[in-house]
């Protein structure tokens, strides 16, 4: 067995950024060996670039664009993608597509993004104005497809030069929060079926039944990196501001007091299987440092929630394997609504998905938010 290059667990002062992105590079060389257009994969390879800004090592900036080419080929096109699926999770790695295409000015990138983008300008939508989440989930919007599809939607409108899109942008977001909103704990549900036919939907509300911990954790950082990208004067820029720090004032008075974590169905901590999870307490964690380092909030009691939240998700989901490899524990595997298996939403349902170790849902924000707590550092 060979020596640990860090401790068994690790604790604050372990550079964690760059012990998770080479363990990316040691363990995942090929983040999708079959190839697979997955948002996840999309999700850690923002966490790798992250830390390529952040440390300037071209080892990381390579890793996303050989990731990158392993799905773009060199007429633009995506291996393995169908717009006509009008999935919204298949725009994320539109992100990772822009990354690459700014650092080398390579056309074929140009127009692969041009194409995600198409597919948002055609994108079916509820009569809200909010996109559907996928074809086959119509008439629909969940929380995830904020942070899949309409980030990118904002970035595009700045690098293409779009500023007439600003207005929709702020619309996917204005909408999806007024419809999933729930006034009494401040938490928004899950997902909403304007038809209210659904059998997981409330029949008066269209609402799903539960707030789930990883939807919140999407939605926040959704809103946390499109305001890096809405321009300051833009009217509805304070909205989508305000609504943030709404939402994550309500987050953060469902935290367990003694971790700063949260669980997985986060207003019901007492009820039995219910557990603090990994994927959506990283979420909720980065939206924080970074709206601590961007401005949109200030105050200590947030910095102290985000150092307390940052020590104990070190101690409760991470470890180090002997050959230096960092493990992300207890994330949900998967949630959500309907599909051939009939997922209800109800408690029972989100208490019945696997708990895993390394997915990529939990390890793309373990590396974000291992890259915001390294900026931190004096």
């Amino acid at each position: 067995m060979t020596t640990p290059r860090y401790p068994t667990y690790g604790d604050v002062t372990t550079d964690w950024a760059v012990l998770g992105a080479d363990t990316l590079l040691g363990r995942e060389p090929l983040i999708s060996p079959t190839r697979k257009w997955r948002y996840e994969d999309g999700l850690v390879l923002d966490g790798i670039h992250e830390i390529a800004r952040l440390t300037g090592d071209p080892r990381y900036d390579a890793y996303v664009r050989d990731n990158v080419d392993a799905a773009v080929r060199t007429d633009g096109t995506i291996y393995g993608y169908t717009r006509d699926e009008w999935n919204l999770d298949h725009v994320n790695n539109g992100k990772s597509v822009l990354n690459v295409w700014e650092a080398t000015g390579d056309e074929r990138y140009r127009t692969a993004a041009a194409t995600l983008l198409d597919q948002l300008l055609n994108q079916p939508r509820l009569d809200n104005g909010s996109f559907w989440h996928k074809q086959i989930y119509p008439r629909q919007m969940w929380l995830d497809g904020l942070y899949m599809g309409s980030v990118f939607y904002a970035r595009c409108a700045q690098v293409f030069d779009r500023p007439d899109l600003f207005d929709d942008v702020v619309l996917q977001f204005t909408a999806a929060y007024d419809a999933s909103l729930d006034p009494a704990s401040g938490l928004c549900r899950h997902a909403f079926d304007e038809t209210r036919k659904m059998y997981w939907a409330d029949p008066d509300t269209g609402l799903s039944p539960h707030v789930w911990l990883r939807a919140l954790g999407w939605f926040a950082m959704a809103m946390v990196d499109t305001l890096d990208h809405l321009p300051v004067d833009h009217p509805g820029r304070d909205r989508v501001h305000a609504n943030l720090v709404s939402l994550l004032e309500a987050v953060q008075r469902h935290a367990d007091p003694a971790t700063n974590l949260w669980y997985q169905i986060p207003d019901q901590p007492g009820r039995p299987l219910n557990y603090l999870e990994s994927s959506g307490s990283l979420m909720i964690l980065t939206s924080i440092a970074k709206s601590l380092r961007t401005g949109l909030l200030t105050g200590e009691r947030w910095e102290q929630a985000l150092e307390t939240g940052w020590a104990n998700a070190v101690s409760s989901f991470l470890s180090v394997t002997a050959e230096g490899w960092v493990n992300v524990h207890r994330m949900c595997e998967v949630a959500g609504l309907g599909g051939a298996t009939r997922r209800d939403g109800t408690y029972a349902y989100y208490m019945s998905e696997p708990i895993v170790t390394n997915d990529h849902k939990g390890v793309g924000p373990f590396l974000l938010l291992a890259a915001e707590m390294r900026r931190r550092q004096p």
